[in-house]
């Protein structure tokens, strides 16, 4: 049995065709983030038959059983990523779009620090910086 189908039977989704397909593109995928739009248009590219209708209900399937998690950007556009039970934020490029993925401790220590002094403790967060790209060599400029 591959991991693919090992993943969708653990969550109790009935494995199909179209399910393994878009779980496999998430796991081979050199574009982490992804929105329902993105994975169509690469079915489409590689002539794979899946409406987007279908892409939307799998995506929505594979967040509910928490194989993926959705991130809601300020773009509008919501976006998908494997969920590996690893907290991380997100810099959102202003230009293209590309999201990329961070660890702090410092940011997450502070953030934990101010919570408990207005009388809180986090239960969860996410944090995503919106920046313009300052890289003279950046590989996905003019890519939008």
């Amino acid at each position: 049995m591959n991991e693919k189908t090992h993943t969708l039977k653990d969550t109790g989704l009935k494995v199909t065709g179209p399910r393994q397909t878009i779980l496999e593109l998430f796991q081979t995928a050199s574009q982490r983030h992804m929105s329902a739009e993105d994975i169509y248009k690469i079915l489409l590219s590689d002539k794979v038959n899946i409406g987007l209708a279908t892409v939307y209900r799998v995506l929505t399937q594979f967040e509910q059983a928490g194989i993926l998690s959705r991130s809601n950007f300020e773009n509008g556009k919501a976006v998908f990523e494997l969920n590996e039970g690893k907290h991380h934020d997100h810099i959102v490029c202003m230009d293209c779009g590309r999201v990329e993925e961070f660890f702090d401790a410092e940011i997450e220590a502070r953030q934990k620090k101010i919570a408990k002094a207005q009388g809180y403790e986090i239960e969860d967060h996410s944090l995503s910086l919106y920046a313009r790209c300052i890289k003279t060599a950046c590989p996905h400029k003019n890519k939008n």
